[in-house]
């Protein structure tokens, strides 16, 4: 039987390595799918020239025609095309509709969070799975979080960090959801209780394995929510996320500042300025990349203990990480 799977954003930083992931599979009818042709066809010659076994086809999608998804008559609908932040549930509800499988890469907090709420009646009564977060976060982070702490009494404080190499490929949609939210009220648990905090606040230097000391802010994800909805966490969850270089990071740091204060409504229209820069400045930094999840509480015989998984990614392999849970959920 063969499988159409639309991939929207199939040119994009991660849509590109997702697209690569699923090229490998067989039994399926790759559609990739963006708004330039051009891009398409130039994905498709290179995945085929690296020997894809998936069929493959190209077709102009936009997001703002979600109709046109009934026409492809897809079995499943994979959208890698970001930013989520601001998005709503049109393109899901589309796939779902014409009875589609569904699941997309969003990190967006609101997003994620409304998700199941404007979803899942619909998704069960066309009998197809719909899925959302399926990145590093939430769909990673929860994974290695549920093997650290399987068998504890008491789960204290956890920590989520990602930091990307500086020559790490980055999309605008990338750059355009960190800053949606930089300066921005952010609301975080933290102390044993909700409080407000601000998105790349708390400035700080993390030790992170493979990559030494690391700046990290306050980054607004899913896991600022889902973490303690989902585990008994008494003390705090944190999600953080940084750029390698300082003058980077600090800077943006400061820039969140005037949204902070109110001088701003948002950074994002700084979005392709700000690009710019980062990519003048990338060779300054490394290929590496990693990400961080530890936990700290007490274990089946009730002693203080704290739990760590790590996961380094060098050659510039970070943008493989976002991209790796939709293929699987595909394949399996």
């Amino acid at each position: 039987i063969m499988r159409r799977v639309l991939l929207i954003g199939a040119t994009g930083a991660f849509g590109s390595r997702l697209a690569a992931m699923l090229a490998k599979l067989d039994g399926i009818e790759l559609i990739l799918a963006a708004r330039k042709i051009e891009l398409l066809d130039r994905v498709k010659n290179e995945l085929n020239s690296r020997g894809a076994i998936a069929r493959m086809t190209t077709i102009v999608f936009d997001k703002t025609h979600p109709d046109d998804i009934s026409s492809i008559s897809p079995w499943a609908v994979i959208d890698a095309a970001g930013p989520f932040q601001g998005s709503d549930y049109t393109i899901p509800l589309a796939a779902i509709n014409c009875g589609a499988h569904y699941v997309d890469l969003s990190d967006a907090r609101a997003y994620a969070t409304g998700f199941a709420a404007a979803i899942d009646a619909q998704a069960r009564a066309n009998n197809v799975l719909a899925v959302t977060g399926a990145s590093s976060t939430p769909a990673l982070s929860h994974a290695a979080l549920t093997q650290l702490v399987a068998g504890w009494r008491q789960i204290d404080d956890v920590v989520v960090a990602i930091s990307p190499g500086a020559k790490a490929p980055r999309g605008l949609s990338v750059v355009q959801a960190i800053l949606s939210y930089a300066g921005q009220p952010t609301r975080v648990f933290d102390n044993g209780q909700w409080q407000q905090d601000f998105g790349w606040s708390g400035v700080r230097r993390l030790v992170m394995p493979g990559l030494g000391a690391r700046w990290v802010s306050l980054c607004d994800t899913p896991d600022l929510d889902l973490l303690p909805k989902n585990f008994p966490i008494h003390r705090s969850a944190l999600f953080l996320a940084g750029l390698e270089l300082a003058p980077m990071h600090l800077g943006l740091s400061a820039l969140s500042l005037l949204v902070r204060w109110k001088l701003m409504r948002s950074l994002r229209p700084f979005a392709r300025p700000l690009r710019v820069i980062a990519g003048l400045l990338a060779p300054f930094g490394s290929d590496r990349g990693g990400m961080l999840v530890q936990a700290s509480g007490r274990d089946g015989q009730d002693r203080p203990t704290i739990s760590r998984w790590s996961l380094l990614a060098e050659k510039n392999a970070g943008p493989n990480v976002p991209a790796a849970a939709a293929p699987a959920m595909i394949r399996a």
